[in-house]
Formats: structure tokens, C-alpha cells, sequence
């Protein structure tokens, strides 16, 4: 890449007073060589793959990130979905392949490896079934193991019987945590139209269409964003667009220039640039202040859906132009419990539920981070994932679920995560049953978007 030096005095200023940074570099590890009879060796090949592969991934992250100057928030790995290469191991054996992976990824020194996951869109295998089934413990037992689950395609509908499940996995997985306030559930992600290529936690994982490595980088950058567009207050809507446009090329020049570097050094393909603006709870780091700075009083009020939309489609722009891989998820991700802003919307009443809802029909990959009363029932949560997974389907775009039921907490109060997850207000859920519906099962029918051939 050829950079020019008005490029590099622009970064400069960007990463000294802008917060800009490369959120995640990711490695993704085909597992699928992995399998055997015995397993034993099974654990074995899966350590000692990952560890081959991802070992250095850390210390030379850290070297391009002193060299350049950038900071490189996050290093991750993701993996082949381990159902698929479970076979007939039980839930037991399954927990225990969870704690190899946590093993491992202690090993290498990454923040998190995604992948215990498994895609039952259209049906469940035995080891689909495994694999859910033992979701609780595996989250409850291991600290960086995440895990996801497709439950739904433009191209076959919604599988509502690993829906109804889900819900009482959720629930699990919050009793199971309840000590560190139900914090096992926000390593985990229901998903409708998943990519291969997604280099963010909890969701990611190593798809089939992947070789053996790859390297790909998660981008953001909210925080430059936020500040390019306060240099124009009286800009008009389509000045704004292009302003965000712009800015998000340079973004995206930036993280592409040092993902290729990591990627070199660890002589595995550089595979794509996410450019989803990921906020933290830094101040400025937000997807709301961006909203608001647009023109909202408050995040979710009128005019809010608008303001994503154009917000949205000017990142996927810019970015497109900076790069030829642009993949992954590439959205605006509005996980409440990390963004200052949409967690202040909801205090103030402005920000609610189907608000946020309604958010990720325009651009934003899902409901994420939210933190929800622990009584709510498990039909309640998979009622929630299936009227995510029905907008990504009829949409034709990725949308995923996160919710955190958190145990012992109700409306109103306040629950610290910690670290990057951050802290979020407790959310209320509607009072009425979506049982029912949900205990019906079967498989909710594709649309009629699913025949485009």
C-alpha cells in the first residue's frame, strides 16, 4: 500500500486525539483436521494446532503496534465451529474440549477465542445437540471461550426449535454465573445469517470457506468520527455523509496498512477489514454521540433510525473505497453495556428495547450487550432472538442476539461487567407470554427473498 505522508500526519493526530485504534486483529484456525477416534489426541491436535499457529500472533501484534504507533486493542482467535468436529462425543467430553481451547488461548496470550459454536439453521446433528447442550458449563467453567449459534438463514428460515432452546441455555448460563452477575451470557451470541469472516467476540468463528489461516482486522474509530464531524456544526445531512465517508476511508487505510503487516510476519493471508464502528466507554468512543452529534437531543428519539441509516451506509462507503477485502459484520454495533451514550439514552428514557429493535433494521448488527431482568423467561429470551433473526431474514442482512438476564438484578438498577464489557442499566421485558408460539417449534418457512437464483 502506498501511503502518502499527509496520510500519516492525519493518523497521528487521529490515534494522539481522536482515540483511534484497530480494535481487534484476529486469527482464524481450521480445526478440521483435527479429528480422531481417540480423544485424547483430539485435545491433543486442537492445542497443538492453535498454539502452532497463534503463538507468536500476541508479541508481534504488540511489535507492529510500537512501531506504528497504533494502538492494537485486542488479539483474538477464531476457530472451525467445534461441532463439527465433536462426532459422537458426549456433553461431557465436549466441556472438556472447551477447557483445551481456554488452555490455549492462555497459552498465546489472547483476550478471546471464538468458535464453540454451531450452525443448526436448518436442523441439528447429534453433535449440534452436544454442543448446545453443553453451552452452560462450557461458558461457566472456561474465562475465554465464546460461543454462537446460527439459528437462521435468508435461505431457510428460522430453526424455532433451537430457538425455544436457546432461551433456557441463556438461562443456564446466567444461574451458572450468577456470582459474577450472569457474566457467562455475554460470551455468547444467537445469530441469523452469520459470516465466515467476522473477526469481533462473542460471534466469531472460522467458516468452511476459509483455508487453513488468516489474518483479519477488526477496525473502529467512533471516536474520530464523532470529532470529524464536530469541525462542521452547520454541515447539511449530505455534507455529513460525506464527511463521515471520508473520514472512515482514512480509518480503513490505517487498519488495512497494519493488518497486512501482522499478517506478513506471521506468513498467513491477510483475509479481511471489518469496518463496524465498535464503541467503548472512553469518552467520545460512542456510536450514540455520533447520533447525536447529527442532530438527536437523545439517542432513540424520533429521527434516530434516520440518522443510523445515513450513518451507516456512509461507513460501508468510505470503507469500500479504502479497501478491495472489506467483510465480516461491517455495521454499527450498539452494544448498550460499552456505549457512554446508549447507556445514558435509556437513563434518560429516550433509548428503549424496541427502540433498539427497530435500530437494527437500518444497519446495526444486532441487540447487543443488554442487560435484561433475571426472571424474564426463557421463552421471553427466545421470543427476543427470534424477532432479531425475523428482521436479518427478511432483510437478508446479519443480525445476532446478546442479551444477559442477570440474576437477582430488576428494572432500574445497575450491573458493572467490568473491562471492555463495561456496565449497563437493567432493561425490563414486555409482562406478556410468548410461550406459546415459542413451544409450537418446527421451522418458521424462508421468505420469498430466499429465491433469487
Amino acid at each position: 500500500m502506498a501511503i502518502h505522508y499527509s496520510e500519516i500526519q492525519e493518523t497521528i493526530r487521529m490515534v494522539q486525539m481522536e482515540s483511534l485504534d484497530i480494535r481487534t486483529v484476529t486469527m482464524g484456525i481450521s480445526l478440521r483436521n483435527c479429528q480422531d477416534s481417540d480423544f485424547d489426541k483430539v485435545k491433543d491436535n486442537v492445542y497443538n494446532k492453535i498454539v502452532s499457529y497463534a503463538g507468536q500472533l500476541k508479541p508481534v501484534a504488540e511489535q507492529v503496534e510500537k512501531e506504528y504507533g497504533i494502538p492494537i486493542v485486542n488479539k483474538r482467535i477464531s476457530i472451525t465451529p467445534i461441532a463439527e468436529i465433536l462426532g459422537d462425543l458426549t456433553v461431557d467430553q465436549a466441556v472438556e474440549l472447551a477447557k483445551v481451547l481456554d488452555k490455549a488461548a492462555e497459552a498465546t496470550g489472547v483476550d478471546f477465542i471464538g468458535g464453540y459454536s454451531a450452525l443448526v439453521h436448518k436442523g441439528m446433528t447429534k453433535a449440534d445437540q452436544t454442543l448446545l447442550q453443553s453451552i452452560p458449563r462450557a461458558l461457566s467453567e472456561t474465562n475465554r471461550v465464546c460461543s454462537s449459534v446460527s439459528i437462521g438463514t435468508t435461505r431457510t428460515g428460522i430453526n424455532m426449535d433451537a430457538v425455544g432452546q436457546l432461551g433456557h441455555i441463556i438461562k443456564e448460563t446466567a444461574e451458572l454465573t450468577k456470582d459474577q452477575d450472569s457474566i457467562g451470557c455475554a460470551k455468547f451470541v444467537a445469530f441469523c445469517n452469520p459470516v465466515e469472516d467476522n473477526p469481533f467476540m462473542a460471534g466469531a468463528f472460522h467458516g468452511a470457506g476459509e483455508g487453513e489461516a488468516v489474518l483479519s482486522v477488526g477496525v473502529s474509530g467512533p471516536g474520530v468520527v464523532l470529532n470529524a464531524l464536530k469541525r462542521y456544526p452547520d454541515a447539511d445531512l449530505g455534507e455529513v455523509a460525506d464527511v463521515i465517508k471520508k473520514t472512515v476511508f482514512k480509518i480503513t487505510r490505517a487498519g488495512e496498512l497494519l493488518g497486512r503487516v501482522v499478517a506478513e510476519r506471521l506468513n498467513v493471508p491477510f483475509g479481511i477489514m471489518d469496518l463496524s464502528l465498535a464503541p467503548t466507554n472512553a469518552m467520545n468512543d460512542s456510536v450514540a454521540e455520533i447520533l447525536e452529534e447529527i442532530g438527536l437531543e437523545s439517542v432513540g428519539t424520533h429521527g434516530t433510525i434516520a440518522a443510523l441509516a445515513l450513518m451507516n451506509d456512509a461507513v460501508k462507503k468510505g470503507g469500500a473505497m479504502a479497501s478491495s477485502y472489506v467483510g465480516g459484520l461491517s455495521g454499527a454495533f450498539i452494544p448498550v453495556s460499552e456505549d457512554n451514550g446508549m447507556i445514558r439514552g435509556i437513563q434518560d428514557g429516550s433509548l428503549t428495547l424496541d427502540k433498539l429493535e427497530a435500530m437494527t433494521c437500518v444497519c446495526s448488527v444486532g441487540l447487543d450487550m443488554i442487560a435484561l431482568n433475571g426472571d424474564a423467561p426463557a421463552e421471553t429470551l427466545s421470543a427476543i432472538i427470534a424477532d432479531e433473526a425475523a428482521i436479518g431474514m427478511i432483510n437478508k442482512k446479519t443480525t445476532a442476539v446478546r442479551v444477559i438476564p442477570v440474576v437477582g438484578k430488576n428494572e432500574g438498577d445497575m450491573v458493572e461487567f467490568g473491562g471492555l464489557l463495561g456496565r449497563a442499566p437493567i432493561i425490563g421485558v414486555k409482562p406478556f407470554s410468548s410461550e406459546k408460539m415459542i413451544k409450537r417449534g418446527g421451522r418458521i418457512p424462508a421468505p420469498l427473498q430466499a429465491l433469487i437464483n
